[in-house]
């Protein structure tokens, strides 16, 4: 091959379609992405950040918070079994109640009208009631029925007991919220069955699976995503209202807190014992819920949400990688 054809190749112009490679460009020579400056954000910030600290500063320095006190009676034996049975109330309250609630709601959802009518008649009277008058009800419900008996409807009785002797404070106390919880819980768990979509259910028929079968891997799935949030808020709820029994004089946290209190005349620390408690078994409850809603999302999400661990372990990740003196 001669000269000339060696330069005229070289010199050819590129055919149509062909891509040049291009050299990669030098870390200087690449452009530098910069952020926006928004100073009022910073304003925002700095202002809010003087507020929580003048807060926390008065928390500290305040006498009137008597931190000495909280700190003697927050593990104080009779606090704490104070709180035990704060605990106990929300778990038979909870358990009953959303158990309860799952029979009113297949009710409401069946195709039998007596049972339809039950189900929304009771629904409609005890969310009609207030809390306080239906535990005040079943505390009182020995004046109603001193005794009662179990036997044939309309006929004689077998076994006759005094309510007195069976239904205790604590009793009246988990019937009431059983049964006013059950209320609620009932209309979270029949909008979370009728979220799911019919024409999964007629396919499932069609392919001949099972009806217990089809609630277990494709209504309770999809429906657990939609009672989930609703339903942990009214565990919370009825964790927090636990607080109304102590007008039944049982010795949960917020009442056992009042006695100490009425001894002591130190209002303030003791309030904060009860307050702080009912904050950490908050936090502990939404921390609960977030695993379960973590683990039923599994069907709806390629990839499940980072936990809080997960998210700061990442953002430690890529700050440390981060290129020096790069701006954000």
């Amino acid at each position: 091959m001669t000269a000339s054809a060696v330069s005229g190749a070289e010199t050819a112009p590129t055919p149509p379609g062909d891509v040049l490679p291009v050299a990669p460009a030098s870390a200087d020579e690449l452009p530098r992405i910069t952020g926006s400056w928004h100073p009022w954000r910073w304003v925002i910030a700095a202002i809010a950040l003087l507020v929580v600290a003048q807060f926390a500063h008065g928390l500290i320095t305040n006498p009137g918070w008597d931190w000495g006190t909280f700190a003697q009676y927050f593990t104080a034996k009779s606090v704490l079994a104070a709180l035990r049975v704060t605990l106990e109330l929300t778990l038979w309250g909870t358990v009953l109640g959303f158990v309860l609630g799952t029979l009113l709601a297949i009710g409401r959802v069946s195709n039998n009208p007596v049972l339809r009518v039950i189900a929304w008649t009771y629904i409609w009277a005890f969310r009609s009631i207030p809390l306080i008058v239906q535990l005040l009800f079943w505390f009182n419900i020995a004046y109603l029925y001193p005794r009662l008996s179990v036997g044939i409807p309309f006929g004689p009785g077998f076994y006759e007991f005094d309510v007195n002797g069976v239904i205790s404070g604590f009793t009246a106390a988990v019937i009431g919220l059983a049964l006013h919880q059950a209320a609620y819980s009932a209309e979270l768990i029949r909008a979370g069955l009728l979220a799911v979509d019919d024409g999964q259910l007629e396919a499932a028929a069609a392919l001949g699976i099972p009806r217990w079968r089809q609630f277990r891997t494709i209504v309770l799935p999809q429906a657990m995503r939609s009672i989930l949030p609703n339903a942990a808020n009214e565990v919370i709820s009825l964790f927090k209202g636990t607080s109304i029994v102590s007008v039944m004089a049982i010795a949960e946290l917020f009442y056992q807190v009042q006695v100490i209190f009425g001894r002591n005349g130190r209002v303030v620390p003791l309030l904060m014992v009860a307050t702080v408690w009912y904050i950490v078994l908050t936090t502990a409850l939404s921390i609960v819920q977030f695993y379960i809603e973590r683990h039923y999302a599994k069907g709806a999400q390629r990839e499940l949400p980072p936990t809080p661990w997960q998210r700061v372990r990442a953002k430690v990740a890529e700050i440390a990688v981060a290129p020096r003196g790069a701006t954000r």
